[in-house]
Parts: structure tokens; sequence; C-alpha cells
């Protein structure tokens, strides 16, 4: 097996493993699904797990990256960053499940996207992946409307009301736009990096 696919391997396993050891924790309550993190990881596992079969596409891979770099960022920058005015306390924040969801899988798809990664992106494709957090958005406050509960604090309307949630879902979608760019970018200039000859040192 070639080092790409044993790293997409790993990949898919990490991800995979932190949401069963995270309903092992809960008692298998599937009530876990609604989070974005989880679905990112059921997400990453899936794609990695086809790509290291050689199956799937690289804009299905940059896509899963996204996302799991979008629930690690979120989740250290936001949710467990006591600066953050949507700190939350995680009881959990040292459980190996929150190691390999928060923290383990997004820098393995990272690495992957970073340093193996030799296929090109386009540009737009940074919109196009918007499509799936724009959907849980849209779920997440359809199922909160519902039950009156919601996944995360910046979109809870109970609290902040729909005119303060638009504002944060616009702004996290600029951000989740910028830094698909970010990554499209990154990789551009890593696969030409590696894809740039020696030069050799002067003879004289």
């Amino acid at each position: 097996m070639s080092i790409a696919r044993a790293l997409r391997a790993l990949t898919a396993v990490c991800a995979l493993a932190g949401v069963v050891l995270l309903l092992v924790d809960t008692g298998g309550g599937l009530g876990v699904a609604v989070y974005f993190t989880v679905q990112s990881n059921l997400i990453v596992a899936a794609v990695f797990g086809c790509a290291a079969f050689g199956r799937g596409g690289v804009r299905l891979r940059g896509a899963a990256t996204l996302y799991i770099t979008i629930t690690g960022t979120v989740y250290h920058l936001v949710l467990t960053n006591p600066a953050s005015p949507f700190f939350t306390a995680d009881p959990g924040a040292v459980t190996l499940h929150n190691l390999l969801l928060h923290t383990a899988t997004p820098l393995l798809a990272a690495i992957d996207w970073l340093l193996v990664n030799r296929e090109r992106v386009r540009w737009w494709h940074a919109g196009a992946w918007l499509a799936y957090p724009l959907a849980y958005l849209a779920f997440a406050l359809v199922r909160g409307a519902l039950t009156g509960r919601y996944p995360y604090p910046f979109i809870d309307v109970a609290a902040l009301g729909y005119g303060a949630v638009a504002v944060n879902a616009a702004v996290f979608s600029v951000l989740f736009f910028l830094l698909g760019l970010l990554l499209i970018g990154l990789g551009e200039l890593a696969r030409r990096v590696r894809r740039a000859p020696a030069i050799a040192p002067d003879a004289g």
C-alpha cells in the first residue's frame, strides 16, 4: 500500500473510531448525530476510506477536508476558547474520542491535503463545498424550531434571536469560504513545490 493510501486509511479509521468511542461514552445515543462534528467525521470516514482503495476524486476529498477543518477550527477557536463569546466548557475535553474527532482527524486530513495530494482543484470549488454546511444550518434551525434545542450556541435562536443568528451564519459562511480558498491555495502551492525540479548546486 502506498503512503497516500495508508495515510487516508489511517484518517478514515481515526474518524470512525472517534464516532464509535463517542457513542460508547454516551451509551449509544444516536442524538449525537445532530452535531456537525459527528457528521463531518462520518463524511471523512467514508470519503477517505474510499480514497484508501483508490476510489473517489480530489473534489470529494477537498470537501471532506474543509468540513473536518471547520470542525477542528470552530472547536478550538470558538467553542473551547475562553476569549470567544461562544465559549462552552467541555467536560469531555480530555477524552480519547474528543481528541480523535476534533484534533487528530483534522490534522491527518490536512497533512494529506498539503503533503500527499497531487491533484489540482479550482478555486470555485470553495463555493460549491459550502452546500453541505448551509444545508446543515437549515437542518439545525428547522430542528431547533421544532424541539427548542440547538446544537451550537452561535445558532441558538432561543438565546440570540433570528437576527443575530443570521449575522453569525453570514459571518461563518464567509469565513468558511475563505478557509476553503486557503486550503485550495495552500494545496496548489504544495503541489507546485513538490513538482518543481531540484536545482543542482553550483559546481564552481
